[in-house]
């Protein structure tokens, strides 16, 4: 009897066996979206930032210390992305071989967030092609948003982030919370998380159990920072400013739909470069970007507060994740082809239609980036040409749409076995 029991919990079950072999699956096809994104029309006119992690990682190799030594735009905890590459090397490293290593840190970093997510459909006890839909949708995504997904570090948030909301929805909510915080320091926008990761804790766990999760999310933090904050306060600081200062960004919602002014009821604009993109300058856009700051913050802190007053289970939890980051990114100042990245664990993990709808408008709002990006990105920078500016504002407005589906409050509660 004992023996038999034994081998019953040794054993993965039917479902977990087939997880994992939905994962392996997942696996190969994004392998085969990496190499096919080394093919043909893939390697048209692209518009890297590989060069700029190359200048911060042989500086560092080299001995020189971030922030104070140098500027850097990024938080401390994406350094080690860019540093890894260009070790070993006396002098400067070769940028074939940086780049060839970084791809590769960038994929490993996509087979992670492919386990996680594979982790997080298990402990919410999703069917088999809920499973299904939501991995391959994942290992294909490469394919549909196109090679900015070789040359910028955003793998490494997103798959924190997916291994995070991982542990979470699997009761392991101190790991949680501990990689939520890592996810923080290497790009922001995790924090948007935060609020509903502590709330579903102090209804799981209680008030206790929430407060130490905050503390251990606020220590990982620390323990990235503070050394860096120690050594070079001031550079720290204007790397903070220059990143919540940003003018509007013209591929943000506001600038697209200024620019569609611009060509259909003659709006002047004009187009200035800084902060590492291009941007609308002037007192309208200026305005345009503080009002759709407000509504960023207004749309996150509805969906916090919805989130605090229903059940709380682990797939309200899930959906409620993917809306805040759709939030972050469709109604942010700058809206790069690479925060699209930062939904693809989140949006395929959502249960039912709002799921199903939700990928389907993530889907076409990845081609509809890579229709002009990067191939026609410095037509519309420059320009402001007509074809790519109407596809902009149709990426932006799709974003919306997948906004409203995914923050819409249910008519009623659903049935949560994880909650």
């Amino acid at each position: 009897m004992s023996s038999a029991v034994e081998r019953s919990v040794s054993r993965p079950s039917v479902a977990e066996r087939h997880t994992l072999l939905v994962a392996a699956l997942a696996l190969v096809l994004f392998w085969g979206s990496w190499a096919a994104l080394h093919r043909s029309f893939y390697l048209r006119d692209q518009v890297v930032d590989t060069p700029i992690y190359q200048g911060y990682g042989d500086l560092m190799a080299h001995g020189y210390m971030p922030y104070r030594d140098f500027a850097v735009e990024y938080p401390p905890g994406a350094l080690p992305l860019f540093v890894i590459p260009a070790l070993g090397h006396p002098e400067r490293s070769m940028f074939t071989t940086y780049r060839q290593t970084f791809e590769t840190l960038m994929w490993i970093c996509g087979a992670l967030m492919l386990v996680a997510m594979a982790f997080a459909l298990r402990a919410v006890g999703a069917s088999r092609r809920r499973t299904i839909g939501a991995l391959l949708f994942a290992a294909l995504a490469p394919l549909a948003l196109g090679s900015v997904v070789l040359s910028r570090f955003d793998l490494w948030p997103a798959a924190l982030t997916a291994a995070a909301l991982a542990a979470v929805v699997s009761g392991r909510l101190r790991l949680g919370h501990g990689l939520l915080g890592l996810a923080i320091v290497a790009k922001v926008y995790p924090a948007v998380l935060v609020p509903l990761t502590v709330a579903h804790v102090w209804r799981r766990r209680g008030r206790r159990d929430a407060l130490i999760c905050l503390a251990v999310l606020t220590g990982v933090i620390a323990a990235v920072m503070v050394p860096f904050l120690a050594v070079a306060p001031g550079g720290v600081w204007a790397s903070v400013v220059g990143q919540t200062t940003r003018p509007l960004q013209i591929e943000s919602l506001g600038a697209a739909v200024l620019v569609a002014l611009h060509h259909v009821a003659g709006l002047a604009v004009t187009m200035r470069s800084g902060h590492g993109s291009q941007n609308l300058a002037g007192t309208g856009p200026d305005l345009v970007g503080t009002l759709q700051t407000v509504l960023q913050l207004t749309v996150l802190l509805a969906i916090w507060a919805l989130y605090a007053r229903s059940r709380g289970g682990r797939e309200e939890l899930l959906r409620a994740s993917a809306a805040a980051v759709v939030a972050f990114v469709a109604l942010g100042k700058v809206l790069s082809p690479q925060y699209l990245i930062w939904l693809v664990p989140l949006v395929p993990l959502v249960r039912g239609r709002r799921g199903a709808v939700g990928s389907g408008l993530l889907l076409v709002a990845m081609v509809l980036t890579q229709l002009w990006f990067p191939f026609r990105y410095w037509d519309y920078a420059l320009r402001f040409e007509p074809a790519a500016s109407w596809l902009v504002l149709t990426r932006d407005l799709v974003l919306l749409a997948l906004l409203a589906t995914l923050a819409w409050p249910s008519p009623r509660p659903a049935r949560d076995a994880g909650a």
